[in-house]
């Protein structure tokens, strides 16, 4: 019996879409045989859409669930071509894997994909997703979802760009009323349009200030007018460089996109909407999801292509 491997399995998943657990069952099966197993899982109904396997789902959209204003959840669904990502029955599908995530206690996405699919208890997620790969006849991607519960406040959510982008902000208050929301919504829109990475600077691990400063370090000892500099100005050059990008990749740190002297930062306006209102508000955590982000895109070539369809 040969061994199955962790890697063989994550080959499988990826060449057929079926789960996990099923791509072991068919590797143990078959011994191993890679093409063996891809028949096993073809004939269960399992893998539908194994021709599509070679392809790129690096479209999509993005789509937020909410349930009242405590919990929120957004997924990304990818597909192979913006114009399916605008296709109707694409966009409703989308919606009703939201709804499936903000209901959903799932840990993850495999076992998410494993639930009983909201609309229809006799299919799973995995199961709902083949069926509508074979309905849209475009490879299609659950890639990934996150959900939001606020214990001390509510969740902000906004979708930008029709659904290239989802955010969510936990907002952390005493008080919760229309000008608190607006500005939690205000704070959601500007992590879409800057893209911060942490929420406070008290957030960054020192893992990352040290792989940052090695870069900076790096791109200093190339600048000739560094050439000869002491030590201590170095450091300086590359404290201040780091500290400049922590401003960018921070959240509180960032100026205020709404800013009317184009100055005040996140967290000098949090702290006026603050005062204005009598609350004790604070940005606990955000999710932002971008449609394809980390895919990386086949570039495609139309004259190249044709060019070796008739060497061919």
């Amino acid at each position: 019996m040969a061994e199955i491997t962790a890697a063989m399995v994550k080959e499988l998943r990826e060449k057929t879409g079926a789960g996990m657990m099923d791509c072991k069952k068919a590797l143990n099966e078959t011994n191993g045989n890679m093409e063996e197993a891809i028949e096993v899982l073809r004939k269960n109904g399992q893998a539908k859409a194994v021709k599509k396997e070679g392809r790129i789902a690096a479209e999509g959209l993005c789509r937020i669930a909410a349930n009242g204003d405590k919990v929120a959840a957004v997924v990304e669904v990818n597909s192979e071509t913006d114009f399916v990502a605008k296709n109707e029955t694409f966009q409703q599908f989308v919606e009703a894997v939201a709804t499936q995530a903000v209901n959903s206690s799932a840990d993850g996405i495999d076992s998410f994909m494993e639930e009983a699919w909201n609309e229809d208890a006799s299919k799973t997620v995995k199961e709902a997703l083949v069926d509508k790969i074979a309905v849209i006849g475009e490879k299609l991607s659950i890639r990934r979802f996150e959900k939001v519960e606020a214990s001390e406040g509510f969740v902000a959510t906004y979708v930008h760009g029709g659904g290239r982008i989802g955010v969510i902000v936990e907002a952390k208050t005493n008080v919760v009323n229309e000008a608190v929301k607006e500005a939690m919504t205000n704070i959601a829109m500007q992590i879409a349009a800057l893209n911060p990475k942490y929420v406070a600077t008290a957030d960054v691990s020192d893992e990352y200030k040290a792989h940052e400063k090695e870069i900076i370090k790096a791109q200093i000892e190339q600048d000739p007018k560094m050439a000869g500099k002491p030590e201590k100005v170095i450091e300086g050059a590359i404290n201040g460089r780091l500290n400049k990008e922590l401003k960018e990749v921070c959240l509180l740190e960032q100026v205020y996109v709404k800013a009317e002297d184009g100055k005040q930062t996140v967290a000098q306006y949090i702290a006026q909407v603050a005062k204005e209102n009598g609350a004790d508000l604070s940005v606990s955590r955000f999710v932002r999801f971008e449609t394809g982000e980390g895919i990386e895109k086949k570039q495609e070539d139309f004259a190249a292509e044709v060019a070796a369809q008739m060497n061919q």
